[in-house]
């Protein structure tokens, strides 16, 4: 238990002090409560104002850093941090292997001179049908101040990429045409083995059959084969705001 404000009330009477108990949970569980859920909505107006203003700053704590994974690590807290300080919102970890799982969103920060990362492989499927979840990416252009010894990330791009749209660009554009040109199972099935996903022939066989029934969605992701999936951002930067759910900010 600790004591929290003192209200002193005044009047024609001696002036009493009267102390409001309160506990360090209480106080937070009001704070989280005055939060507004996040939504995709919110969380792309945020996205957009955060960009701009971290333009703008120089951080002596970047300063020298050559290694993308430890700038993309710090902008990302820096702007989930942002984030949990208006909205209510459900934080990722390890094992739920998004950012913000409770929009289904993942955070992704590259550097324009290579605008790639890498995420969690779950399946062959992921090259055809998305990731599952949506991505927002951030991409900036690095400079350091010899002289302030600062460093200054200017957010060149800011793409939110929707889940039906982080399938693999090249493939789901050759399954699109097989299906259009009256393509069966088994060319679907060779074209598939073609592009070396890592599947076997059952699920090959599985996975034609319900692109018969529906053809994917196209993708604009550019996704490598390798222990974890490589995502390549330069066709989405390049298709923003041209094309449905590829939305520049």
């Amino acid at each position: 238990m600790r004591f929290g404000k003192a209200i002193i009330t005044l009047g024609t009477v001696k002036p009493r002090v009267i102390l409001i108990h309160d506990t360090s949970s209480k106080l937070e569980g009001k704070l989280i409560s005055m939060r507004s859920e996040l939504t995709l909505d919110l969380l792309q107006t945020e996205a957009k104002q955060f960009a701009t203003a971290q333009s703008l700053v120089h951080e002596s704590s970047l300063y020298g850093v050559t290694d993308g994974k430890a700038v993309g690590t710090h902008i990302e807290a820096k702007f989930v941090n942002h984030l949990f300080e208006r909205y209510t919102f459900t934080r990722g970890n390890a094992a739920k292997g998004i950012d913000l799982p409770s929009i289904n969103v993942d955070i992704k920060v590259t550097s324009v001179t290579q605008p790639q990362s890498s995420c969690p492989f779950r399946s062959a499927r992921q090259k055809i049908f998305g990731l599952g979840y949506s991505l927002l990416v951030f991409v900036y252009e690095k400079t350091d101040d010899q002289k302030r010894k600062t460093s200054n990330l200017n957010m060149m791009h800011t793409v939110f990429v929707v889940a039906e749209r982080t399938a693999d660009f090249t493939t789901t554009r050759l399954l699109r045409e097989t299906i259009q040109a009256q393509g069966n199972k088994e060319d679907l099935v060779a074209l598939m083995f073609d592009r070396n996903l890592p599947l076997d022939d059952i699920e090959a066989e599985k996975i034609a059959l319900e692109l018969l029934e529906k053809p994917p969605v196209q993708g604009y992701l550019t996704i490598s084969n390798a222990l974890q999936w490589r995502l390549q951002y330069a066709r989405v930067i390049q298709e923003a705001g041209q094309v449905e759910g590829l939305v520049r900010l």
